[in-house]
């Protein structure tokens, strides 16, 4: 065994010896350990498992567990509703139907004419997170082009 002398600072020397085996994320100053042997059932050491109070082996055989299929609910839905101004040009509420709704070009004038004629309208309806996200994306848009057009989310029954 060959002994390898460090420098750590002007005032200390440290020898120790080199290893072959040693672990190579570890500095090459610390000592390496070998494994640790597994401690002998003692009175005051833990048990191996949880059933082994007395130390006794557990003898049960293990049951499989049945995995159920996860009970999935459908997300709680929103309704995109615009509200009818007297300033957003029918056509604005027409284009913002087929771009961001898909709407076909009749089903976006019926939509636009129910807002029109009843206050409001729905646009489409979505998961929250989606219909809170389209709700701001037409507002966003709205606001860029100068009009007032509101939309808002509601909850669907």
């Amino acid at each position: 065994m060959m002994l390898q002398t460090l420098n750590f600072s002007r005032q200390s020397v440290v020898s120790q010896p080199i290893t072959t085996n040693m672990d190579w994320h570890l500095p090459a100053w610390l000592p390496t350990q070998s494994p640790k042997q597994p401690p002998s059932q003692s009175p005051n050491s833990l048990p191996a498992r949880l059933t082994d109070i007395e130390g006794e082996p557990n003898t049960d055989p293990v049951e499989d567990v049945l995995l159920a299929d996860p009970e999935l609910k459908k997300p709680q839905m929103y309704a995109v509703v615009m509200y009818n101004d007297d300033y957003t040009p029918m056509e604005f509420v027409v284009d913002v139907l087929q771009n961001h709704f898909k709407h076909t070009l009749d089903s976006a004038i019926s939509i636009m004419l129910a807002i029109h004629h009843q206050g409001k309208g729905i646009a489409g309806i979505y998961p929250k997170d989606i219909a809170e996200t389209k709700a701001q994306t037409v507002n966003r848009e709205a606001r860029q082009a100068g009009y007032p057009l509101l939309s808002q989310i509601e909850p669907q029954g």
